[in-house]
């Protein structure tokens, strides 16, 4: 986000590039009429400099002012309104037309940013020396207008003046701006031919500019070639390498500073290497690295911390983030907005708001790139109407909200399924002024209308980017692609893949995730191999796509036989692998196959991520192995909901009521809030465990957490109180219902009635389960069982012939078993397996041997 900052900041986005008033006498008019202004003029305050401004600048003055102190004047100002005071004094004392202070004067406007009047200085001196030249180009230089400099450099060597070493610095800046190694390459060829290649600050800017332009061997090459290095020069070379993704070539020139003379790393030399490594994802590297640092005796500056802390944000290393906390405030750069920005961002990442609220509001100075960092921390940690307010706050501040602010709330919408909220957004942005949508507003407004979906929708975002020539890009391009596939307009999104510009890995993915959503494989093959073809291969994210549709659409086998093939292809599974094949081998039931998954989580370090770990508790759970699920539910570094209510869920499975009880107690000690899933097997916990009460406080417990019970909950209530007699209470909650009770709640009435042999109320249950469910034998069987108890004969006979009448039997039963990766499913007096004569003849085999056994 600085550099975004950084970027907004730069005068040649907001004003116009001056004209080439050097090129010709015609062009250098033209810009005399052009009105230039500081770009940071609405920014300067009356504090921001020494001087006052509240009375004339000519009372400063008591005594006679020569030249030296109208420079020195001049050199210290900063602001352009005393500039421009003293340049009228200047006039009015007759020193006008003095060289030395036009240099001075056209130096101090290029500083306050106003390149009009130093161009019109420039060209109205009668008499030009070096000085005047170099601070023109420094001028154009600092303020980005590299074209220009180098155009007037140009001019310059027309010109009978001799070229010092100090301009050199200056045009080499200028064409590192322009990536223009060929024109470096000249200026180069120029600084030997005027023999000031020794010159040390000459030198390092040359090793500064093949770095910047990316010949890195011409700027190694240079440094050996020296006759005299210093810090800087290393460091030269250092930022080159770090400047082109080179990070471990950087450390390696840091690593031989000392071996090649009696220089050391400085803390510029560490600050750039540890955020070279931090800038391309080397987060642990670059911890590693500001150790070692600390080591050689050097403290981190700012510039350090704002290296270092991004690493922290995106390790969520909470502890490292206070550390560095500490240590901003004991070293003054608390101050310093960057760091500031840094740690709102290290909070935010580790979900500790409320601590990056208080540095926000505290100390951040109150900008675009800070309230769209808090923006992204509220979104991030589900405080949406927080969000919405700090959105609101911003032109109250007196801050213009900016493209990144806009994005920021589309997206933090979509993220938390607030999809609505995210188009109507989206509408809003069309109305700003001054402000347009780019590919990031498009690619998240696009998923919004895949999500729920809204193919009109989409259809006009679709019109809009055709408007903008926005269709082509690939990132939109590949948003587009999914909303058609989600929309099941396949058509649609073959047309809009065909469009696209420059098909990346990532658009090819959309199209065959959407494919496999539709249940079409032989498409997913062919695709496939047209990307190959296009020099393309399928990646993880590839696979984890078509492994995400075939679970959609419930293929569950399909599944796992293209995991074996991802497997096979030697591509290591990521953990968004794992999350989709976990929950389907719970679903089969594989077991075995998800050991296997498990083992290789626990190779890569998986089994510790909360989702993996979660998935993990849940396929134990369910497959029968309770104590397992404990053991993978103790591995997870850090606990969320679902991996809680995944255990507690596993423990009502297993009829574990006391351990579930425990459980949920424990969690409400440590102030976790319960959620309805919570609650659900909470009470399932009572209903194992019979504790009746416990079980109804739990229940009345869920209005303080302002949950309403959902049928669920009334059901579990109804067999709690079943189960314990208390059926006339069962009955009144089941009356109570907003919602029609369905099969499952009449059931456990009817099963408490079966228990404690109520008649009465059970015929009532029965007859509610057998107008919902008529064709379910099992609704009669229980029905008669409640007779038999009874001692009703007449009824049960009755019952019996209603089911003989109708031809109803018994559901058959069904197991399965696992034997060589392959699953075996058998119902009772099922003969269609395939090896069913050799099953039957060994089961006849083992009956006989039993019998035997029996007898003797």
């Amino acid at each position: 986000m600085a550099a975004l900052l950084v970027l907004d900041m730069r005068p040649s986005l907001f004003h116009p590039s001056p004209l080439k008033c050097h090129q010709d006498p015609v062009s250098r008019h033209k810009l005399k009429t052009l009105p230039f202004q500081n770009p940071n003029h609405s920014n300067l305050s009356k504090s921001s400099t020494h001087f006052s401004i509240s009375k004339p600048f000519l009372s400063l003055v008591d005594e006679p002012v020569d030249s030296f102190k109208y420079a020195s004047i001049l050199e210290s100002c900063k602001n352009i309104n005393l500039g421009k005071q003293v340049h009228a004094h200047i006039f009015k004392t007759g020193f006008s037309g003095n060289e030395f202070l036009e240099t001075k004067l056209l130096q101090m406007y290029g500083k306050c940013g106003n390149i009009g009047n130093s161009t019109l200085l420039f060209d109205k001196m009668s008499q030009r020396n070096v000085y005047s030249w170099s601070g023109i180009i420094t001028a154009y230089t600092d303020h980005g207008y590299y074209e220009e400099a180098i155009a007037l450099f140009q001019d310059l060597q027309f010109e009978e003046i001799q070229l010092e070493f100090f301009v050199f610095p200056v045009v080499l800046k200028a064409c590192s701006g322009l990536s223009e190694l060929g024109l470096g390459k000249q200026l180069h060829g120029l600084v030997i031919k005027n023999q000031i290649f020794s010159n040390i600050y000459v030198g390092n800017s040359l090793i500064d500019m093949y770095g910047k332009c990316g010949s890195l061997g011409d700027a190694k090459k240079l440094l050996l070639k020296m006759p005299e290095r210093d810090c800087v020069s290393w460091n030269s070379v250092i930022t080159g390498y770090v400047a082109n993704g080179l990070v471990f070539e950087a450390l390696e020139v840091l690593e031989n500073m000392g071996s090649l003379g009696n220089l050391y790393p400085n803390i510029v030399s560490w600050s750039a290497v540890i955020g070279g490594f931090a800038q391309n994802g080397y987060d642990n590297d670059a911890l590693e690295l500001l150790y070692r640092m600390q080591e050689e005796g050097l403290k981190p500056n700012a510039q350090t911390l704002v290296s270092v802390l991004p690493a922290s944000a995106r390790l969520q290393i909470l502890n490292l983030g206070k550390e560095i906390h500490g240590y901003t405030i004991r070293h003054g750069f608390i101050l310093n907005p960057f760091v500031v920005n840094g740690l709102v961002d290290v909070y935010r990442r580790c979900c500790d708001m409320r601590s990056a609220e208080k540095i926000f509001s505290k100390f951040s100075v109150r900008n675009r790139v800070s309230f769209n960092t808090m923006i992204v921390g509220y979104f991030a940690n589900g405080e949406i109407s927080k969000a919405k307010k700090l959105f609101g706050q911003m032109e109250v501040a007196g801050i213009k909200k900016d493209i990144i602010s806009w994005n920021s709330m589309i997206s933090g919408y979509v993220d938390n399924g607030c999809l609505n909220d995210a188009l109507e957004l989206f509408a809003d942005l069309q109305l700003e002024e001054g402000i347009q949508a780019d590919s990031f507003t498009l690619g998240s407004a696009l998923t919004a209308c895949a999500d729920l979906p809204a193919l009109r929708q989409g259809q006009e975002i679709h019109s809009y980017a055709i408007r903008r020539g926005l269709h082509a890009n690939p990132f939109v391009g590949g948003a587009l692609v999914e909303m058609y596939c989600k929309c099941k307009d396949i058509a649609a999104a073959k047309l809009v893949f065909d469009e696209v510009n420059e098909r990346d890995v990532t658009t090819w993915n959309a199209l065959i995730s959407g494919c496999s959503r539709l249940s079409r494989k032989e498409k997913v093959d062919e695709l496939i191999l047209k990307m190959k073809t296009e020099g393309l291969e399928p990646n993880i994210y590839t696979w984890n796509g078509i492994l995400a549709g075939y679970m959609e659409n419930g293929e569950n086998e399909l599944v796992l036989q293209t995991c074996c093939e991802i497997q096979n292809s030697n591509l290591k599974l990521d953990k968004y692998t794992l999350g989709i094949v976990l929950p389907v081998c719970t679903r089969l039931g594989t077991i075995e196959q998800g050991k296997q998954i498990h083992g290789y989580s626990i190779k890569w370090g998986h089994d510790t991520d909360v989702h993996i770990g979660a998935s993990l508790v849940d396929l134990y759970a369910k497959c029968g192995y309770i104590r397992i699920a404990e053991l993978a539910f103790n591995r997870i570094s850090k606990h969320n909901m679902v991996s809680r209510n995944a255990l507690l869920a596993g423990y009502a499975l297993h009829g574990q009521g006391e351990e579930g009880i425990v459980f949920f107690r424990k969690m409400l000690a440590e102030g976790i809030k319960p959620d309805s899933v919570t609650f659900l097997s909470a009470l399932a916990s009572c209903v194992h465990a019979g504790s009746v009460d416990l079980g109804c406080k739990y229940f009345d417990l869920m209005r303080d957490y302002h949950i309403k019970p959902t049928e669920k909950h009334y059901t579990c209530m109804v067999g709690l109180l079943g189960r314990a007699g208390r059926l006339s209470e069962a009955y009144s909650i089941v009356k109570k219902m907003k919602a029609e009770p369905d099969s499952v709640t009449w059931g456990s009435l009817l099963g408490g009635c079966l228990i404690h042999r109520n008649v009465g109320l059970g015929e009532i249950s029965a007859h509610k389960l057998i107008e919902l469910e008529p064709n379910n034998s099992g609704n009669y069987i229980m029905l008669a069982n409640l007779y038999a108890s009874a001692g009703k004969w007449d009824d049960l006979a009755r019952i019996r012939k209603i089911m003989k009448d109708r031809k109803m039997h018994k559901s058959p039963g069904c197991s399965w078993i696992e034997d060589k990766d392959q699953k075996h499913v058998f119902l009772a007096n099922d003969r269609s397996h395939k090896r069913a004569e050799e099953i039957y003849s060994t089961l006849e085999t083992l009956s006989i041997q039993m019998k035997k056994g029996y007898m003797t």
